[in-house]
């Protein structure tokens, strides 16, 4: 089967999860064990409707229980899918084979060039993801700007720049050298002005329209903005009399048949039909990624077991356990209400289950 043709107004890219095997004999902090069938099955969903796969992300659940061993397997792997079906597919390339702490500048610049050198063999857009191993050993802008150079310059080719918020990695907090937004903003900026022809764009995942906007407009000339904001989507791939945002999202991969839709009604120039079908998604896009923002990926697991993509609900790492039970229950409310299950009844049989093995009835 070949990918379905992409949106011609957007560029979109879903953050994809993984699935674990569940009957691997596997601890919290030990290897990640994948379901390599279930995996891939869903990044074959996602290009069935038109949308890129963005690959081996925090969706993925990197340094959140997908160590880099098997995150490097899944690029592997799911680069010779996207070839075998003309699928689009961006990869993340980050530092997550060093330790927590005390990885120097030398340190990170090596690990990120071992990863990009992967991303690359394997044909795919490298996405160069924050390193909270940088994070540490930063002591100014000019440290991001040196390393970051370093990287673009070797690059063969044109990478995403991701800046990821606080919000979804607390580690990452003053990221590009100052917990001063303007201030992190100029060093962004100057890094991506200052290597023509090696970014194609730039992934911004603050929940911070406004600054999205302010920031879009002063990039240069063919750079792309993909949102990362899971909260404002809409309105900023919509876009306005300046311009608009491209996406690369988390929340695409439970709404990837509604994601999909709304764009092509851009693609025949139907904004207000496509704010109709994404507006209202908005909600549960909102409940998955409530604070703790990181913990979004328990929510979009759910949603994908309720909607037969895999016959399990479990995380790498356990991390089905992040949400309360509460919480899960209203997002299959919210999801049920969107018409995202293709058979309702199995969502709310799984639903009901799931609860029950908790002492809980009532779906």
């Amino acid at each position: 089967m070949t990918a379905t043709a992409p949106p011609r107004s957007r560029t979109v890219f879903a953050a994809a999860h993984v699935v674990p095997d569940p009957g691997a004999d596997t601890a919290p902090d030990g290897p990640a064990a994948l379901d390599w069938d279930a995996t891939l099955a869903f990044r074959h969903h996602l290009w069935s409707h038109g949308l890129g796969v963005a690959e081996a992300m925090d969706t993925a659940q990197r340094g959140m229980g997908l160590d880099w061993p098997a995150a490097a397997q899944l690029i592997r792997r799911t680069a010779a899918e996207a070839r075998a079906v003309g699928g689009l597919l961006a990869c993340g390339v980050g530092t997550d084979q060093l330790p927590p702490h005390g990885a120097s500048l030398a340190d990170v610049r090596n690990a990120y060039e071992e990863q990009l050198a992967l991303v690359e063999a394997a044909g795919a857009r490298p996405i160069l993801m924050a390193s909270r191993q940088l994070a540490a050993a930063a002591t100014g802008p000019d440290d991001y700007l040196d390393l970051y150079g370093h990287l673009l310059r070797q690059a063969t080719g044109p990478v995403i720049l991701h800046w990821l918020g606080p919000m979804f990695d607390p580690a990452l907090e003053g990221y590009w050298g100052s917990t001063d937004l303007d201030t992190a903003t100029k060093t962004f900026l100057e890094i991506t002005a200052g290597h023509p022809g090696k970014v194609d764009g730039v992934k911004v995942s603050l929940l911070d329209a406004g600054h999205e906007v302010g920031l879009r407009r002063r990039l240069p000339q063919g750079v792309r903005c993909y949102t990362g904001d899971d909260f404002h989507y809409p309105e900023l791939i919509a876009g306005d009399e300046h311009g608009f945002s491209d996406a690369l999202l988390g929340v695409f991969d439970p709404l990837a048949p509604l994601a999909a839709d709304a764009v092509r009604l851009l693609d025949a120039g139907d904004r207000a039909g496509f704010r109709d079908v994404l507006d209202p998604t908005v909600a549960l896009a909102r409940h998955l990624f409530q604070p703790p923002t990181r913990y979004y990926k328990t929510g979009v697991v759910l949603l994908a077991w309720l909607a037969g993509h895999q016959s399990h609900f479990s995380m790498v790492g356990g991390l089905q356990a992040a949400r309360s039970l509460p919480h899960l229950r209203r997002a299959h409310q919210l999801a049920d209400e969107l018409g995202l299950f293709p058979d309702r009844e199995l969502a709310a049989a799984r639903m009901r289950n799931l609860l029950a093995v908790y002492g809980t009835e009532d779906a």
